[in-house]
């Protein structure tokens, strides 16, 4: 089956997450000094306010993902794939920007995995020639298919028609990629794929190229994918960190009316292949 992301999760590791998950459950009442019998720790709610307090803290942390982050812009401008590099304000919804070669600028906005309602909040920059999303996953369980897609077509493609934002490509890529729990094909039986950065070894990027056009029904209704020479900083990527040219993704729209609903289908091409397509499908605000 075509996939429009290489890695998938370690199925052995998944299934060592879901039997400590059950361990836990059964034996969290012992764990603590809450005083509480086993019926009146369930009847309470602890264990489910404790872990959703943890979701929150893991999920709300960014130090580990800039971290990563700023080691890779930092190897790319030493080795002359960028300029230089900052990172934007808290105020901003964007995390760096990056000069190019050729007084090029393109903003990066950070990510975690794609699948939650946070990959919908960002804003391209005005002064940006491009503008680029990086997701940094840090959750070993995590379903690379099934986030990208989530990211791609549930949230990204309507928020694209909806708010008429322009949106040059993605890069998912993490200190994950190519880890035990998160195998990567690309340096499968290749270290030499892999590239040394701080204390990093990853395998190359996964990138996404979109269109250079933004998607509507009426005026644009079949944007496709520039070429990845197109985007600087993604071709910037590809280069620093040795991906394969029948590695890159292209990601298409097609968007039209039916009755009152505004519909899209998302085309993902691979090596003149298509990935994956949806079927037209209607935006609705709540996704």
């Amino acid at each position: 089956m075509n996939k429009i992301i290489p890695c998938e999760r370690n199925r052995d590791f998944q299934q060592s997450i879901e039997e400590y998950a059950e361990a836990l459950k059964a034996e969290a009442h012992r764990i603590g000094t809450h005083g509480l019998s086993e019926q009146e720790f369930i009847d309470s709610g602890l264990l489910r306010g404790a872990i959703e307090q943890i979701r929150g803290e893991y999920s709300a942390t960014m130090r580990a993902k800039r971290e990563f982050g700023g080691h890779i812009l930092d190897y790319m401008q030493d080795r002359n794939y960028i300029v230089s590099w900052e990172s934007a304000a808290e105020a901003n919804r964007y995390d760096y920007m990056v000069q190019l070669p050729h007084k090029r600028i393109a903003a990066i906005e950070l990510k975690g995995c794609l699948d939650g309602n946070n990959t919908n909040i960002f804003e391209r920059p005005q002064q940006a020639h491009e503008f680029v999303i990086w997701s940094v996953c840090t959750n070993p369980g995590a379903d690379p298919e099934h986030n990208a897609w989530s990211g791609i077509h549930t949230r990204l493609s309507a928020e694209l028609i909806t708010r008429q934002q322009r949106l040059d490509g993605l890069i998912v890529w993490d200190m994950l990629c190519g880890a035990p729990t998160r195998p990567c094909p690309k340096s499968a039986g290749q270290p030499e794929r892999r590239t040394t950065v701080a204390h990093y070894q990853p395998p190359p990027p996964c990138i996404y190229v979109f269109p250079g056009t933004t998607p509507h029904a009426r005026n644009n209704p079949h944007p496709t994918a520039q070429a990845l020479g197109d985007v600087a900083l993604l071709k910037a990527f590809h280069q620093c960190f040795g991906g394969g040219d029948d590695e890159v993704n292209y990601v298409d729209f097609d968007v039209e009316y039916r009755g009152s609903d505004v519909v899209r289908r998302t085309r993902v091409r691979r090596n003149d292949l298509i990935m994956r397509e949806s079927r037209l499908t209607a935006i609705r605000r709540t996704e």
